[in-house]
């Protein structure tokens, strides 16, 4: 995932990664265990966003906006911060009120990644 998120800032990268499909497949990294698999998600869909109301419908979907709302309640600082960012450079005041009135309502949930301590030398 870190690769794939290094290519995306580039403008051809972001193209043939949204002409191939590759949301779905980005998004589903979001329920990964591994606390840098979903930073590197999360920075992923952000790069193949555009600020404001999302240019891909995929990228500001109920569900993705429900996760980001989850995950700013993070106590991980990394996840809860870029959680934030996307909610509020990336979604519409609208889309982030949808998402959590509709959050209220459901008991589904990604489970947040666990953070895992550093190796020791």
């Amino acid at each position: 995932m870190r690769g794939l998120c290094n290519l995306s800032p580039d403008k051809a990268n972001k193209e043939h990664i949204l002409q191939a499909g590759g949301i779905p497949l980005i998004t589903n990294c979001l329920s990964s265990p591994n606390e840098e698999t979903v930073l590197s998600a999360v920075t992923t869909l952000m790069y193949l966003s555009s600020p404001g109301t999302g240019s891909h419908p995929e990228l500001t979907s109920l569900p993705l906006v429900q996760c980001m709302l989850r995950f700013s309640l993070s106590a991980n600082i990394r996840l809860r911060n870029l959680a934030q960012i996307f909610l509020e450079d990336f979604c519409s005041p609208s889309q982030v009120a949808e998402a959590r009135s509709q959050q209220a309502h459901s008991a589904l949930g990604i489970p947040l990644p666990k953070t895992e301590a550093p190796q020791q030398p």
